[in-house]
């Protein structure tokens, strides 16, 4: 039976609050219709909520039962961790930030509705958004028993509320505590890994990518007129030390929000993208830190994956991409892929240096890479070295046979 307002009154059900506009009138909405809301908030270091305290008081005020923070920071770090190495951004360079970190926060809630027998899940993601699915699939995986419950999919709700301005009013009229106004250009979604610009005076393609005010670093142009110098070291694929200084994996992003942020890296990235539910839309992306540490692996994979294990890698890569963009970050599929992924990167040790200067993150130099595939002997074109030149006329024999053979089938038109 399709899950509603109407069936859950009297019943307890977790919400996914993020403390915004959705999550205040969606909490209101729901007490008022008999429903008993505990409002979870996901503590993922989201640089635009600094104070949870701040969340807390909104979602009381606004008629939650009980408010709860879920603690996050190593988790979304350590996810953070597998977009890397998977180097699983989505059409483009979307860092899949808000991808995974839907996967993160239900993985840190469900746990906790277990133990208080809570079995409805509940967000206030639009439906026709990519967040609706993630929501929903991620907790049909982790615990199949449980329902998930989506107001902007319930035709009640639907019927009182077509969009933010009813929301506002609705809000206003009840003096809750929203931030949001009608003037709002845009709307944005936060975590460590990084910050989601949309809707709003965004969906219009007349306005650039630097109407959006960057809550990371500063765009490009107004980053500074001298390059500095990033040193990053990785064991076993991890981030172990950032100029000399030995780094937790969430102190490594955050490190590398701070570096990237100050020089425009990976800030105000602007992307019209084919959502999951098969419409386009346009986002204004923020991911300093994923940019640059993500920009560094790669470097350091140029070294040490061979043709082969290139082609498999990209792959993968690719996959894990999509399935974390939708929802399916925790399946079969994804699991033996990023199993893959993480041998790849039990050879991905090396320091690497990159140079940032306006916007972008450029190769500096690298060294100490003990499972380097690279030889400056064999690669030299001034000296012999160990490969002997000559060695390829043999080789080049057997390529040409095929090769003759495509024009002498006819299969080639000269």
């Amino acid at each position: 039976m399709r899950t509603n307002v109407q069936s859950l009154k009297g019943q307890t059900i977790a919400f996914a609050a993020s403390g915004g506009l959705d999550s205040c009138t969606i909490t209101r909405w729901l007490t008022e219709a008999g429903v008993n809301v505990v409002c979870v908030t996901a503590d993922m270091a989201q640089p635009d909520e600094t104070n949870l305290d701040d969340v807390r008081q909104r979602m009381l005020a606004c008629g939650a039962k009980e408010f709860v923070v879920v603690p996050l920071h190593d988790a979304i770090a350590e996810a953070g961790l597998d977009i890397i190495q998977a180097q699983a951004y989505y059409e483009g360079r979307y860092w899949n930030t808000t991808g995974i970190a839907r996967h993160v926060i239900v993985a840190g809630i469900v746990p906790l509705m277990r133990q208080r027998g809570i079995r409805v899940l509940s967000h206030g993601s639009t439906g026709r958004g990519n967040d609706q699915v993630r929501f929903q699939l991620v907790t049909n995986m982790l615990e199949p028993s449980f329902d998930v419950y989506a107001p902007w999919r319930d035709e009640a709700f639907l019927k009182q509320f077509r969009g933010r301005s009813e929301m506002i009013d609705y809000c206003t009229q009840r003096k809750l505590p929203i931030k949001a106004t009608k003037d709002s250009p845009y709307s944005t979604d936060a975590n460590l890994l990084g910050l989601t610009h949309e809707a709003g005076k965004l969906e219009s393609l007349e306005t650039p990518p630097d109407f959006v005010t960057p809550g990371m670093g500063v765009f490009a142009a107004k980053a500074p007129d001298k390059a500095e110098i990033v040193t990053i070291r990785f064991e076993k694929g991890r981030p172990i030390s950032i100029n000399g200084e030995k780094v937790t994996m969430f102190q490594a992003i955050t490190r590398a929000n701070q570096l990237g942020g100050k020089h425009g890296v990976g800030i105000g990235y602007h992307l019209v993208e084919n959502r999951f539910v098969g419409i386009k839309s346009r986002g204004v992306y923020e991911a300093p830190g994923m940019e640059l540490l993500g920009t560094a692996y790669a470097y350091l994979l140029q070294l040490i994956l061979d043709r082969r294990s290139r082609e498999l890698f990209d792959q993968l890569s690719l996959l894990l991409a999509k399935q974390v963009y939708q929802g399916y970050g925790y399946d079969l599929a994804s699991r033996v892929a990023l199993d893959g992924v993480k041998r790849f990167a039990e050879l991905a040790t090396g320091t690497i240096r990159v140079s940032l200067y306006k916007g972008n993150t450029y190769f500096h130099g690298a060294n100490d890479v003990p499972h380097s595939l690279y030889s400056e002997a064999n690669a030299s074109m001034e000296a012999i070295g160990e490969f002997d030149h000559a060695d390829s006329e043999g080789f080049l024999r057997v390529l040409s046979v095929s090769a003759r053979a495509l024009p002498a089938m006819k299969q080639i038109n000269r």
